[in-house]
């Protein structure tokens, strides 16, 4: 199976709207899955609204309750983003698939919480049946694991999140 023949599938793929897709030819096996969409909360900046006449009160809409509302979201999520900013990203080096652990069953080589020097292990990526050993490349808490156990991996994609020490 050739890169144009991929790209047509995946073209088709998109064109049926179908989420996961897995074929086999021979020795090769080829699992496509497409995430669903990304929901990026809006943050909204309302300005103080101008003196108004005690008459015109009553008819302001209701939406000013909901803006209000919103302000501790916005808060939260620039404050999650700040933490984030914060923290050094360990990225996949190559495409594959994720494993937290050595083997099924054996314990993750680290957790969230847990605190990693440079060079310890932190995970696996399988690319064509070989068993790369991702380090960690800088000292530090994990305080973030984006990727789940077994889930494919592109290059360049955020696989931990160090808290450097």
């Amino acid at each position: 199976m050739n890169q144009k023949e991929i790209k047509e599938l995946i073209e088709l793929l998109v064109e049926k709207d179908i989420t996961e897709f897995e074929i086999e030819r021979g020795d090769v096996k080829l699992h496509i899955r497409r995430g669903g969409e990304v929901h990026v909360p809006q943050v909204v900046h309302v300005a103080a609204p101008a003196p108004v006449a005690a008459a015109a009160v009553s008819a302001l809409p209701a939406a000013n309750v909901s803006t209000e509302a919103a302000k501790p979201a916005a808060v939260a999520a620039s404050t999650e983003a700040a933490d984030e900013a914060n923290l050094h990203i360990v990225k996949s080096p190559i495409v594959g698939t994720f494993y937290e652990s050595a083997s099924p069953g054996s314990p993750p080589f680290v957790a969230t919480g847990d605190t990693v020097k440079e060079g310890q292990v932190l995970c696996i990526i399988e690319a064509m049946k070989l068993m790369n050993e991702i380090e960690a490349d800088a000292s530090g808490e994990i305080v973030k694991r984006f990727v789940n156990n077994g889930s494919p991996v592109e290059y360049g994609m955020p696989l931990f999140g160090i808290r450097k020490s």
